[in-house]
């Protein structure tokens, strides 16, 4: 006898067809696209990419920075967890919040903050110039693009291998040591094979999103370009005429990030380990010497990728003539930023209110799905909703526009668009934090209730979703902080009705407005650090669940 279709196997059906119609379909008409021509199918798009230096330069360059700030994020990131885990820190509360501060602000912000330290009228190049007679190096080109993104991305690599490290198995290590290992070779022979894959899987993000970032190359890249910087200047080129070109980059890149994905996962699968976690690390003291050291490294290496959020924010209250920031105090910044650009504020909380509340409804429901109903169908979603990981941003928004911009969709400007660029992005925030602790609730709870006569949909409601709000609001507070800060997808879709504060910094940062940019990012930088304390606040000693 056939088994009847229940709630969930319905909802399961919605969702599918939700992601097919809004994800799965518009990229593969993108990628299609590429492969396309007038007259029909031809690979003449990718001879022209990979023939001429200019393109297939940016894809070597993308490659270098990836690669690059990856290495120096591991280098930076890893000693970090290392250290803060082993060792006795004071505050060590207050550099982890900071530390979160650091990554979830926009790199492009980054790049601003560096370019008034480091540009060509920075504080600094005059500083050195007018008291030395030192022309220091700029803050542009390659050299820049990697240091904005290291100072950004580190932490991914910090947060995760340091929650590698709490849960470490010190019996493992003491069995090494009996072994005769110690130093740096119980270091290496021991501790990293066992967090490896944590360290993989994080710098896996690092690459991911220095491979994706728009906003800085295009600031402080000055003829270093990068693919998605590519993506954009073609596709903009090409918006009166013919989009295959671009298309056909934005596959490429699609390519790339789905075939370093699979590598590492299949790396992974072959090296994974586990412990039983009985015996926990325990910060023990260092002598006095070493720790003031430690001490030393670690707040010098938070603060100063602190430091771009700092200088915007003392900027902002500077008298400013465009480029020029004049001589004292002043909130003329904030009252031309609002004069001119106050209603980017509104549409970030109208746009952003409602991806957020899309979000928490889909969190909630594919979690469950992914977790509680496995099966054929719920494992395909659980795949179509990890692909957001391997989309950069600038290609999310070129395919949305390509898929849903014209007839009969007619979506091209409107908050419909952006809504829908922004849920795509950052459900996964949400989807992790609810499915991590939805692991944690026990099953026969819900089943208890429906023993006891309770429909199954009201026990759901009623026990397990109750049940699960701590963290499906603290992913979903991590989600708000990235949609607020979103640049990469929204720089393509957005129009003058709805554009949102991250649009509103880099336009003016491109136009040479410092003063405005400077307000406008702090108030970013303001509700982003809000949003964290709140996050923090709900999550309580678990942390945030990233």
């Amino acid at each position: 006898m056939r088994k009847k279709a229940d709630f969930w196997d319905v909802l399961s059906l919605i969702v599918l067809a939700l992601f097919a119609l809004f994800l799965i379909a518009p990229l593969s008409s993108l990628l299609i696209a590429g492969l396309r021509d007038a007259e029909g199918w031809t690979l003449a798009h990718l001879v022209r990419f990979f023939s001429k230096r200019y393109y297939y330069r940016a894809l070597l360059n993308s490659l270098a920075v990836s690669s690059c700030v990856t290495l120096l994020s591991l280098l930076i990131g890893v000693p970090m967890a290392y250290a803060m885990t082993f060792w006795t820190v004071r505050g060590r509360r207050v550099l982890e919040m900071l530390i979160i501060v650091a990554m979830m602000s926009p790199p492009f912000i980054g790049a601003y903050s560096w370019i008034l330290i480091c540009g060509r009228n920075g504080w600094l190049t005059a500083f050195m110039l007018r008291t030395f007679g030192v022309h220091i190096p700029t803050i542009y080109g390659f050299h820049g693009i990697v240091l904005v993104l290291t100072m950004k991305l580190y932490p991914f690599i910090y947060i995760y291998v340091s929650g590698a490290m709490k849960k470490l198995d010190l019996s493992l290590v003491e069995a090494a040591q009996n072994l005769g290992m110690g130093g740096v070779r119980l270091i290496t022979g021991a501790v990293m094979p066992l967090i490896a894959p944590t360290a993989l899987s994080a710098a896996l993000m690092v690459f991911m999103n220095s491979m994706a970032d728009f906003g800085t190359p295009q600031l402080i890249g000055e003829g270093y370009v990068t693919l998605p910087v590519l993506v954009y200047t073609e596709f903009v080129n090409e918006m009166g005429g013919d989009t295959h070109f671009a298309s056909a980059i934005a596959g490429l890149m699609v390519a790339l990030t789905a075939g370093v994905f699979l590598l590492q996962k299949g790396y992974l699968e072959r090296r994974s380990y586990q412990s039983s976690g009985l015996i926990n690390p325990v910060p023990r003291r260092l002598s006095a010497a070493a720790s003031r050291l430690m001490h030393a490294a670690l707040y010098a290496v938070v603060l100063f990728s602190l430091l771009p959020q700092a200088i915007v924010c003392y900027t902002s209250f500077l008298h400013a003539n465009r480029m020029v920031f004049l001589g004292g105090f002043s909130l003329n910044s904030y009252r031309l930023a609002f004069e001119t650009l106050g209603t980017s504020v509104l549409h970030t909380l109208q746009l952003g209110g409602a991806a957020i509340l899309i979000i928490l409804v889909m969190g909630v429901v594919v979690s469950y799905l992914c977790v509680r109903r496995k099966g054929p169908l719920n494992n395909l979603i659980d795949v179509f909703a990890m692909f957001p990981y391997v989309i950069p941003g600038s290609v999310l928004g070129i395919t949305l526009l390509t898929a849903f911009g014209g007839k009969p969709w007619l979506l091209a400007g409107s908050g419909i668009i952006m809504v829908l660029s922004l849920v795509i992005r950052r459900l996964p925030y949400t989807l992790r934090s609810s499915a991590a602790i939805l692991r944690q609730i026990p099953d026969n709870l819900e089943e208890a209730s429906i023993s006891l006569g309770v429909p199954p949909l009201d026990s759901f409601f009623r026990i397990t979703a109750v049940l699960m709000i701590p963290g499906v609001v603290s992913g979903a507070i991590l989600s708000w902080v990235t949609v607020i800060n979103e640049l990469s997808s929204s720089v393509i879709l957005y129009s003058t009705r709805t554009r949102t504060l991250s649009v509103a910094v880099y336009s003016e940062v491109v136009r040479g407005s410092y003063g405005t940019a400077a307000a406008l990012s702090t108030i970013l930088t303001a509700v982003t650090v809000l949003s964290l304390l709140l996050a923090s606040r709900i999550s309580g000693r678990n942390g945030l669940r990233l």
